[in-house]
C-alpha cells in the first residue's frame, strides 16, 4: 500500500463516542446510526432486550449500559468506528477510558431536562481530553420537550458557544422534522422514519428560519474572516464554506454545532450520521499524543503516522471464555502486524500479538494489520493492563495513563463452599483486571474477601456477573463505605532489616520521611538518599524499595484502609554489597512506612458525595430536609420548568438506603444520582 493511499484512508476515518445522561438515548442512536449505514438490517430497541449494542445479559435484562460497547461502520466512503459508553454514573470508567482514545464525541441532550448531572461529567471528561463534540438534542417528540430551552441550558452550563444547525418543525406529538440552517431546507420524516423528503422552507416557517440564521452566520463571523466579509459585502454565504468553517471551529473546540430530532420514532439521524463526517476530525486532524521517552527523560509530541514507530495504548481488558484476554488498543503511531512481537514498554516485556481483531458489539472480523488513527482489539497479550502502553523496544516511549475515580463502596463476598475460594480469587481477578475501578482486598483479621466499586449498582452487577456468567455459587455481605487512611503530621524513622535464610544474611537499613500533601494530590514517592555520600546503590535495589513503599501505600496504617495523599521521600540509605538483597529493601521499605506513618498521627478519611437531585416543585422542602437529616449540606437550587434541581454533598455512609426514602417523601417522583467527590476527614458523629 502506497504511503499516499494510507494517508488518504486515515483522513476517511472517524473514531466517535456518543456520551450522555442516562436515558438520555444513547443507545437508541447508535442503533439507528448501524440501521442507517447498513451495518444492520434491523433496528434493535433498548426496551425489548434486542440492542446491538447491548450485548450483555445484564444489559438486556436491566436496560441500561454497563459496558462500552464498539462497532464500525460506513458512510459516504468514511470508516466511522462507534464507542457506546454508558450513561450511569456507577461505570463512569468505561466514558474515561474511551474518551480517552477518541478523536470526537456527539453528545446527546433530553429535549426535556436539558443538562443532567452526568451531562455536565462527561462533558468535564471530554473537555480534560480535547475531545470535539457535536451536539444532538433528542427526544423532541415528548411531553414537555423544548429545544430553544436545552440551546440555553446548554450554553449556560457547559459554558460552551452553542450553535444550532437545526431547528425543529413542531414538538411533542406534533415533531415530524427540522430545518437545515445551512443548506435553508425542511427535511420531513413520515411512516415512522421511514420516507425522509427534502423541500424548499415553508412561507409560515420562512420567518424564524431566518432568523436562526443570522444567528448561525453571526456566531461563525467571531471565528471566520471569510464569513465576515461575505457578511458585510451582503453576499449570499454558500453552504460549503459555512460547512468549512464550523468544521474549523469544532476542531478547536469553539463552538458545539447542535442537532435535533427522536431517535425513537426514527427522525433526524441520517444528519447526525453527515455531521459526523461533515465536521468531526479524522485521526491526523487532533493534537499529537504526548509520550514521555524513557531514554532521554523528555515529554515528546507524537504525530499520527501509519510510518512511524509502533506506539499504541491498551485503554480496555474484556475477557473472553474462549480467547482470553481481548487487549483493545488505539493505535497512535506506526503499525502493528498479526502474529508479529509486542514490547510491553512500561513493564518492559515482550509478547505476540497473535490475532488482530475489529470489533462489532460481541462479534468481531480479523485484521491483517492495526495501523495508525485505528483501534482494534489484540488477542494473545496476557499481561497487558488497562493504561499500557504498547510498541517497539528501541523506541522506549510511554503515554499518558488514564485517572480513574476511586471505589467508594465495599461488600464482603464469598462462596458457597470452602473448595471454591481460589476459583473465586481467579474470578475476581479476571473482573479486577477488565475493570479498574473494581477493587480487591482480604481482610487479614477476618480472612474475608472485600471488594469495592463505584456504587451498589456497578457491585450488584459484578456479583451477578459472578453467579451467572462464571456460574460460581457465592455470598455477598451487605455494603460498607471504604475509608481512607493518611497522616497529619510530618514524621522522619530509620528502620533496620537483618535476616538470615538458608545461611545468607540479608540486611537493609533506610530513612524515609512522610508528610500530608494536598487532599486529592495522591500518594508521591520521592528517592532523595544521599547513601552516606555515595550513589552507587544498584537499580534493582532502588526499585525493590519503591516495590515495598507502594505496596505498604495499599496496605493500610492503623485501620487497613488504602493509604491517601501522602508524600514518602527516601533520605538515607545503607547499603552493603555482601548482604543487600532486594528481598531485604523491599521489607525494609514496607516497615519503615508503617512505622513513619504510625507516629505522624494518622487520620481516618470518608468519602464525600456530590449527590445532584431532580424533584418536582411540591416536593422540594421534604426532599432538602431528608438531605439534611442525612448530614448532607445544599450548596444550590435551580428552578426549571417542571422541575427544581438541587446539588448537595453528603457522607456516603449516610446514603445507603436514600432511593427508598426519597421515593417515599416524593410519591416516587424524585430521582437522585451519586457521584464521588473527594475524601475528608471522618467527623465524629
Amino acid at each position: 500500500m502506497s504511503i499516499l493511499l494510507e494517508y488518504l484512508m486515515l483522513s476517511k476515518m472517524r473514531n466517535i463516542g456518543i456520551m450522555a445522561h442516562i436515558d438520555a438515548g444513547k443507545t437508541t442512536t447508535s442503533e439507528r446510526i448501524l440501521f442507517y449505514t447498513g451495518k444492520s438490517h434491523r433496528i434493535g430497541e433498548v426496551d425489548d432486550g434486542e440492542a446491538i449494542m447491548d450485548w450483555m445479559e445484564q444489559e438486556q435484562e436491566r436496560g441500561i449500559t454497563i459496558q462500552s460497547a464498539a462497532t464500525t461502520t460506513y458512510w459516504k466512503d468514511h470508516q466511522i468506528y462507534i464507542i457506546d459508553t454508558p450513561g450511569h454514573v456507577d461505570f463512569t470508567a468505561e466514558v474515561e477510558r474511551s474518551l480517552r482514545v477518541l478523536d470526537g464525541a456527539i453528545a446527546i441532550f433530553d429535549a426535556v431536562h436539558g443538562v443532567e448531572p452526568q451531562t455536565e461529567t462527561v462533558w468535564r471528561q471530554a473537555r480534560r481530553y480535547n475531545v470535539p463534540c457535536i451536539g444532538y438534542i433528542n427526544k423532541m417528540d415528548r411531553t414537555g420537550a423544548d429545544f430553544f430551552y436545552v440551546i440555553e441550558d446548554v450554553k449556560n452550563k457547559l459554558k460552551i458557544n452553542t450553535v444550532a444547525l437545526q431547528i425543529p418543525i413542531g414538538k411533542e406529538s406534533s415533531f415530524e422534522g427540522v430545518i437545515d440552517l445551512i443548506e435553508m431546507k425542511e427535511i420531513i420524516w413520515k411512516n415512522n422514519g421511514e420516507d425522509m423528503t427534502i423541500s424548499p422552507i415553508s412561507s409560515q416557517r420562512e420567518d424564524i428560519a431566518r432568523k436562526w440564521r443570522e444567528k448561525l452566520i453571526d456566531s461563525l463571523s467571531g471565528f471566520s474572516d471569510a464569513i465576515t466579509e461575505k457578511y458585510l459585502a451582503g453576499e449570499d454565504i454558500e453552504s460549503t464554506l459555512i460547512k468549512e468553517e464550523v468544521r474549523k471551529a469544532v476542531l478547536k473546540r469553539d463552538i458545539l454545532p447542535v442537532l435535533t430530532g427522536a431517535s425513537r420514532r426514527n427522525i433526524g439521524v441520517q444528519p447526525i450520521i453527515d455531521a459526523i463526517v461533515d465536521y468531526l476530525p479524522a485521526p491526523d486532524e487532533t493534537a499529537p499524543a504526548v509520550g514521555h521517552n524513557l531514554k532521554k527523560e523528555e515529554d515528546i509530541n507524537i504525530p499520527c503516522d501509519p510510518n512511524g514507530q509502533p506506539l499504541g495504548l491498551v485503554f480496555k481488558i474484556q475477557n473472553d471464555r474462549e480467547a482470553g484476554s481481548l487487549c483493545y488498543v488505539r493505535m497512535y503511531s506506526g503499525s502493528l502486524k498479526s502474529g508479529s512481537a509486542v514490547y510491553n514498554t512500561g513493564k518492559k516485556k515482550r509478547e505476540r500479538a497473535n490475532r488482530i481483531l475489529r470489533m462489532h458489539s460481541n462479534k468481531s472480523d480479523p485484521l491483517d494489520t492495526l495501523s495508525a488513527g485505528d483501534i482494534g482489539v489484540i488477542i494473545g497479550m496476557k499481561l497487558a493492563q488497562t493504561g499500557d502502553t504498547v510498541g517497539s523496544e528501541n523506541w522506549p516511549v510511554i503515554l499518558e495513563k488514564m485517572q480513574f475515580p476511586e471505589p467508594v463502596i465495599s461488600i464482603s463476598i464469598e462462596p458457597k463452599t470452602i473448595s471454591d475460594m481460589d476459583k473465586l480469587k481467579d474470578i475476581l481477578a479476571i473482573l479486577s483486571k477488565e475493570d479498574p475501578t473494581f477493587t480487591i482486598r482480604e481482610n487479614d483479621e477476618t480472612g474475608q474477601l472485600i471488594i469495592s466499586g463505584m456504587g451498589e449498582l456497578h457491585l450488584d452487577v459484578l456479583v451477578t456477573r459472578i453467579l451467572k456468567e462464571f456460574k460460581l455459587g457465592a455470598k455477598a455481605g451487605n455494603p460498607q463505605v471504604t475509608y481512607r487512611e493518611s497522616v497529619s503530621k510530618i514524621n522522619e524513622h530509620s528502620e533496620s532489616f537483618f535476616k538470615t535464610i538458608a545461611g545468607k544474611d540479608n540486611a537493609a537499613g533506610i530513612t524515609l520521611r512522610v508528610e500530608p500533601a494536598q487532599r486529592g494530590s495522591g500518594n508521591k514517592y520521592v528517592y532523595a538518599a544521599k547513601s552516606g555520600g555515595r550513589s552507587d546503590v544498584p537499580s534493582e535495589i532502588l526499585e525493590a524499595i519503591e516495590r515495598g513503599i507502594n505496596s505498604a501505600f495499599s496496605s493500610g496504617i492503623v485501620m487497613g484502609y488504602p493509604c491517601i495523599d501522602i508524600t514518602a521521600t527516601v533520605t538515607n540509605v545503607q547499603y552493603s554489597e555482601q548482604t543487600g538483597t532486594e528481598f531485604a529493601f523491599e521489607a525494609c521499605a514496607s516497615m519503615a512506612f508503617d512505622e513513619a506513618c504510625r507516629n505522624a498521627s494518622p487520620i481516618l478519611l470518608e468519602p464525600i458525595m456530590a449527590v445532584d437531585l431532580n424533584t418536582p416543585h411540591d416536593f422540594v422542602g421534604e426532599v432538602m430536609s431528608l438531605v439534611t437529616q442525612r448530614g448532607g449540606h445544599i450548596l444550590s437550587m435551580t428552578s426549571k420548568t417542571d422541575i427544581d434541581e438541587i446539588k448537595a454533598q453528603a457522607p456516603m455512609e449516610k446514603m445507603f438506603g436514600f432511593m427508598t426514602s426519597l421515593r417515599s417523601v416524593s410519591q416516587g417522583r424524585a430521582s437522585f444520582t451519586l457521584v464521588f467527590s473527594h475524601f475528608e476527614k471522618k467527623a465524629d458523629r
